[in-house]
């Protein structure tokens, strides 16, 4: 649940670990759709055994919900990316804020982003693009093209479509899914062939 904070920002609860009841802040700007924390709760309960030591990729990261969720559960490196720079702005100032050494955030576009050599690979990305603009499948297909992908990793996708209407990759299996209103949060496996 988010609540309005002062000077046309809002906040969010962290659900759970080390940084568990502690509120961040970010923009109120139009399209940005904070995880609900139902949502939250639901996708690290499914990934509570393999969270720890994980690489986490979030690729447009808003309010940081995800991320910094991930990375008070026990993520060894929370990667955040987002274009708006006051948005990323807001970002930084929690990350000093939580004093989170092990998250770095990077101002930038996801699509170009990620058309250079990735100098490592993720165990976990998490992709809650925003909605109506066909991102999902350009996303999916730059990280499987450019391998930014560990084996066995896991992909968490936030949509209004439905799991058949997204035609992923054969190698994506889906685990686990439950559904926030119209928004669909879909949790795959994804298997290297």
């Amino acid at each position: 649940m988010t609540k309005v904070a002062k000077g046309g920002q809002r906040e969010l609860r962290i659900i759970a670990g080390r940084w568990r009841s502690r509120r961040v802040r970010f923009l109120d700007v139009p399209g940005l759709r904070p995880t609900p924390d139902r949502v939250r709760e639901t996708l690290y309960n499914w990934l509570q055994f393999e969270i720890t030591r994980c690489h986490v990729l979030d690729l447009f990261a808003g309010s940081g919900a995800l991320a910094f969720e991930a990375a008070s559960r026990g993520a060894e490196q929370v990667t955040l990316i987002e274009k708006d720079a006051q948005q990323a702005q807001c970002l930084r100032q929690n990350l000093a804020l939580l004093e989170a050494e092990s998250c770095q955030l990077i101002c930038a576009d996801s699509l170009q982003w990620l058309k250079q050599a990735p100098t490592k690979a993720y165990d976990l990305v998490l992709l809650d693009p925003p909605f109506n603009l066909g991102l999902v499948k350009q996303v999916i297909d730059r990280l499987m093209q450019q391998a930014w992908l560990k084996p066995s990793a896991w992909v968490y996708i936030e949509t209004e479509l439905s799991p058949e209407a997204l035609e992923l990759p054969a190698q994506f299996a889906l685990h686990r899914q439950t559904r926030a209103g119209l928004v669909h949060a879909l949790l795959y496996r994804v298997t290297q062939s």
